[in-house]
């Protein structure tokens, strides 16, 4: 007997931030795998055949976020559409912006985190260190606002690194609030990591997408804290 998706159809299509003929872009909740994973535990792909909007098939991941970071989420919504995002993400020719909330504060108001990162499997999972022996990790930063204890940053990866903006924050001194594998995280405390926005150039002739996904609920008194207005 299968089990009913995590969001019901009504849920996963309120989460729509952009629809068009290629892509949908999508709200993803914190706390919730994008895929099956070996625990075959509830994910987002079980929700997608509520996407096809006419479509023969369900829309399928562009890429990929953490299970407990909420934000945008790029879908393909058939092979060709899969064909060039994959094309645009593997090129780097995306933009991608998140937002976290950390404990304590970068060296500086703004700068770059560069230090190469590398993951490590072991019996019990993997995880990732930086290392010198890794891959090149590119993360540039600025502070968008302060409160005591911890900061508000714009973060803008411009390489792909698995856990990439967690592992940054942690080895700068000031890991992401509710991070429970490089930080400290209270029972219960969600993840203070968030996908913002992202910029697609899908067409020459056309101007780049843009889409903007709001701040999760965890996450807003921490920004309002730091300066954040849901107005703004």
């Amino acid at each position: 007997m299968s089990r009913p998706p995590p969001l019901s159809a009504e849920e996963i299509q309120a989460r729509v931030l952009h629809r068009d003929g290629l892509i949908l872009v999508i709200d993803k909740p914190a706390g919730l795998a994008v895929h099956a994973g070996p625990s075959r535990a509830p994910n987002l792909e079980e929700c997608f055949d509520a996407l096809r909007f006419g479509l023969p098939r369900p829309p399928a991941l562009a890429h990929r976020l953490d299970a407990d970071t909420s934000g945008v989420l790029v879908l393909g919504r058939h092979p060709k559409a899969l064909a060039k995002l994959g094309r645009l993400f593997s090129g780097h020719a995306t933009e991608k912006t998140y937002w976290a909330v950390v404990q304590g504060a970068p060296p500086a108001d703004e700068g770059v985190f560069d230090k190469p990162l590398l993951k490590i499997n072991s019996k019990t999972g993997w995880t990732v260190k930086v290392s010198d022996k890794g891959q090149t990790a590119v993360t540039r930063y600025r502070v968008l606002g302060h409160a005591p204890g911890m900061t508000w940053l714009e973060l803008n990866p411009e390489t792909g690194r698995t856990h990439q903006i967690r592992v940054h924050c942690a080895d700068a001194g000031c890991p992401v609030i509710g991070d429970r594998f490089y930080g400290q995280a209270e029972p219960g405390q969600q993840l203070h990591l968030h996908s913002r926005a992202i910029v697609l150039a899908l067409s020459k002739n056309k101007p780049p997408i843009v889409v903007t996904a709001p701040p999760p609920p965890h996450m807003l008194a921490a920004l309002k804290a730091c300066g954040f207005s849901p107005s703004t």
